[in-house]
């Protein structure tokens, strides 16, 4: 006989995972308003924050705090929003007291019965510096790692944001999509960092390798967008 936490491991297994209602940025603003740690916005929604402009649709939308905020997350989240722990492909719901050292990701929504919200990815660091998860050799200042909106909304750099796209195992269309349409707005010195972030994680070889080093060979002989538009 199965046991209520793993009766409702199997409800949630045989529900419709892809079922989501994201939150807007405005209303995450909302959301966490009042929360007193480090928090910004990532995944798509992040790039497009750097763009100025939606550029695709964007089918949920994710918020990246530090791991070792996380009671406190818990505490201020858990009063009105259902919190689960999602890893291979499962969700079960996150416990009060129960801290996780490795889980990476948590999907929130108002109640079981309700599409999910919006989606926590802890990051770890180590004092002063962000850890990349892949390759806990590539770090950053972490005051280095976030931009922020006109309006006060924090958000992950791009050249972060892509590596976390372009560093997992399986790059979907949507990453490629994002890649092409932010590489000719990213500086030098972030597409020089995405670029050896990469080689690093993955000295083998890497489709984007390329395309970030033709893209810098051109700015060196033909100069900058910005430099072209200055010229003009």
């Amino acid at each position: 006989m199965l046991n209520n936490s793993e009766n409702h491991k199997k409800e949630l297994r045989n529900s419709d995972l892809k079922n989501w209602k994201p939150l807007s940025v405005s209303e995450i603003k909302h959301v966490f308003s009042h929360l007193s740690v480090t928090w910004a916005i990532a995944g798509g929604w992040a790039l497009d924050l750097y763009l100025g402009k939606k550029t695709r649709i964007h089918d949920d939308i994710d918020i990246v705090i530090l791991r070792q905020d996380q009671p406190t997350v818990f505490h201020y989240l858990s009063k009105h929003w259902m919190l689960y722990k999602a890893e291979n492909g499962e969700v079960d719901l996150w416990k009060e007291g129960e801290y996780l050292p490795s889980i990476n990701d948590i999907w929130i929504r108002k109640s079981a019965n309700d599409p999910w919200a919006f989606q926590l990815m802890f990051v770890d660091t180590l004092d002063s510096l962000w850890i990349y998860k892949r390759d806990r050799s590539i770090r950053r200042e972490l005051e280095d790692v976030f931009l922020m909106t006109s309006d006060g909304i924090k958000y992950l750099k791009p050249e972060i944001q892509l590596l976390y796209k372009g560093g997992s195992s399986h790059i979907r269309a949507k990453d490629q999509h994002d890649f092409l349409t932010l590489l000719p707005s990213l500086t030098p010195q972030a597409k020089e960092w995405l670029r050896t972030a990469l080689i690093k994680q993955i000295p083998s070889g890497h489709q984007w390798i390329d395309a970030l080093k033709a893209e810098e060979r051109d700015e060196s002989q033909y100069g900058t967008a910005d430099d072209k538009k200055n010229n003009s």
